[in-house]
């Protein structure tokens, strides 16, 4: 048999035009054609050990959906991708691939890995056009006649639930939220994620059976020790990480000064970029400092853009080459316009005359000696302050777990970071009963790494309902 030819370009994904889509709140990426879709598919070596799969933390069979998808089953594609992933469509468009499977993939050695994640969203997007009988479905599951209460309607709690329905045990979420999503509903915008999308998938794990208990803060509205009072046998945690970092510069204080979680969540979830349609405050400004490096800086500074600012800055204490922001999203914003000041440092936020915010003073940085995360660490240059106009500022640093759960449920040990201690292989907590996963567990992560986290825990409570 002849050696297949090896095709080192991957097919471009079809984009907004950059000037358009920096006025327009629209899902910038457009998503393969069909006649696309199968090119790409194309390229796959379909490997005898697929590699691939090892870099996927929910270990999504992605030979056997590839290959289904190029002889046009795509049904059988679609089922592939549900038996392992209960939100193919949310992790076509945010998981980092580039990381994972596709970094693994052995096309890398030569040129361009198989463009996982796209293929992953073009079918993930089928199955949402399909009806609810076309659509990928689990088949039905005799009753275990145990319950399970999961915490949290993010992608940790979600996947969780999920899984354990289809183990047959009663699981109801609770979600402290007026809408299920978690992160991928309040953190990332609409022209990464459509909420649409995200509605989608969260509908499909209803169909499962998984009932979703809304504006229900538990640790609050009740406790971990009530759920257990009303008759669940297992209860996993994943209520995220939802507290903001901060700088603690002299300033941060000042009017118009934002946490990204704050500006986020007003754009996405309380859809301030609707206004007036949607009443909700929100000032963008004209000239606009995201402090941050990461993918919540990219979405800030975006969203800004989106908002009528005509300049905005992304200022970063290291180079662009230690940003953690994936490289697409760092491209995305840079086409848009967005201005990037890497090598910068804010020292103190400077006041206006109505105590708003008129500058960020910064020094800028050179970089030293690698720190314990790996990165050379940034060290001021002396004599270099200098400001930057700006009305608005949005501080992106990263996120640490809410204390509510944690210092309402007794037996639960934690970290000194306040995570809760968890052994990752598993999910399980100091607490028989308790297990948790994703930001709780971990710190901020990301929603491939999370949805694992529900997985490996579904499996490990489905194995200890069943000795009860």
């Amino acid at each position: 048999m002849a050696r297949k030819e090896l095709n080192l370009n991957r097919v471009p994904m079809p984009k907004q035009d950059p000037v358009e889509r920096a006025r327009n709140f629209e899902e910038v990426s457009l998503g393969y054609s069909d006649e696309q879709a199968i090119e790409e598919a194309n390229r796959c070596l379909q490997c005898p050990r697929p590699v691939c799969k090892d870099g996927c933390p929910v270990n999504v069979p992605i030979p056997e959906f590839i290959k289904a998808l190029r002889e046009g089953d795509l049904q059988a594609s679609a089922q592939a991708l549900k038996d392992k992933n209960t939100l193919p469509a949310v992790c076509g468009r945010v998981c980092p691939q580039e990381e994972q499977c596709e970094a693994a993939c052995v096309l890398t050695r030569k040129g361009a890995p198989v463009a996982i994640g796209r293929l992953e969203r073009y079918i993930a997007d089928w199955i949402l056009k399909q009806s609810e009988e076309a659509s990928a479905e689990s088949p039905s599951v005799s009753p275990s006649g145990r319950k399970v209460a999961v915490v949290g309607a993010g992608p940790a709690g979600l996947t969780c639930a999920a899984d354990l329905a289809r183990s047959g045990h009663s699981v109801t979420l609770f979600e402290a939220l007026h809408t299920a999503g978690g992160v991928l509903k309040y953190g990332i915008p609409e022209f990464r994620l459509p909420k649409r999308t995200v509605e989608a998938e969260v509908q499909f794990v209803k169909s499962l059976g998984v009932v979703i208990e809304l504006d229900n803060v538990v640790g609050r509205t009740e406790t971990v020790d009530d759920l257990f009072e009303e008759g669940f046998d297992a209860i996993f945690l994943a209520p995220g990480a939802g507290a903001p970092m901060f700088l603690n510069i002299p300033g941060e204080n000042l009017n118009n000064v934002y946490s990204a979680n704050e500006f986020l969540t007003r754009v996405n979830l309380m859809k301030a970029y609707r206004f007036p349609q949607y009443d909700t405050p929100i000032r963008a400004g004209k000239r606009v400092a995201v402090i941050g490096g990461g993918n919540v800086a990219m979405d800030a500074s975006r969203c800004a853009l989106r908002l009528g600012a005509e300049k905005v800055y992304i200022i970063y204490r290291r180079s662009e080459h230690e940003m953690p922001a994936r490289e697409e999203e760092r491209e995305n914003a840079k086409e848009e316009g967005v201005i990037f000041k890497v090598l910068t440092n804010p020292r103190r936020f400077v006041a206006d005359d109505q105590a708003g915010v008129r500058a960020v003073e910064c020094y800028e940085m050179e970089l030293g000696e690698p720190d314990e995360s790996g990165r050379r660490r940034p060290i001021a240059k002396p004599d270099t302050a200098f400001e930057i106009e700006v009305d608005t500022a949005i501080v992106a640093l990263g996120t640490r777990p809410n204390a509510i759960i944690p210092t309402t449920t007794p037996g639960l040990e934690l970290t000194r970071e306040g995570t809760i201690v968890t052994d990752l292989k598993t999910g399980r907590t100091s607490r028989t009963g308790v297990w948790c996963g994703g930001d709780m567990a971990t710190g901020a992560a990301t929603v491939i790494s999370a949805m694992g986290a529900g997985r490996r825990a579904a499996v490990d409570i489905d194995a200890y309902l069943r000795t009860l």
